[in-house]
């Protein structure tokens, strides 16, 4: 009796770790619902205005936060307005932050005129790591919002 129970935990327990794989996969955001989320962000913009916007992006809790993905919000002289991923950033300039390889990764931001993909590496705030980031940005009006995706 107790092997046959012992034989059905190791059973379930492998069954378990089977299905909590694609679970432990998906502690990462994709690009679609990097896009997904930065959409909801600039209509949040347009609808609420700058300030209440700019603070419920970077409290950083759902809808704007989802696992690594997190709303960051720059205005048009390059100064971080909102960033849920590190509020120290905001009211700095980051207009010559440049990624490990050099890539001055917020001119680009800043040079979408309607909405795209940017694509370069910086920390991200679940791991610690530098990794691959795509982000979809959105201009709307004087700031440009942006959701990204890290690659790892």
């Amino acid at each position: 009796m107790i092997a046959k129970l012992l034989r059905s935990g190791a059973v379930v327990g492998a069954l378990l770790v089977l299905l909590a794989g694609p679970a432990l996969a998906s502690g990462k955001g994709t690009p679609n619902e990097a896009k997904a989320m930065a959409e909801k962000a600039a209509a949040h913009l347009q609808s609420a205005g700058a300030e209440t916007a700019f603070a419920d992006f970077t409290a950083g809790k759902p809808p704007f936060k989802d696992r690594d993905l997190y709303v960051v919000a720059i205005a048009q002289d390059g100064t971080d307005v909102a960033h849920g991923g590190n509020a120290a950033l905001v009211g700095k300039n980051i207009m010559e932050l440049r990624d490990p390889s050099g890539k001055p990764l917020v001119k680009e931001i800043l040079a979408v005129k309607d909405a795209g993909w940017v694509e370069y590496s910086f920390q991200n705030p679940t791991t610690k790591a530098i990794e691959p980031k795509k982000s979809y940005v959105i201009h709307q009006g004087d700031y440009w919002v942006l959701v990204g995706a890290y690659a790892k």
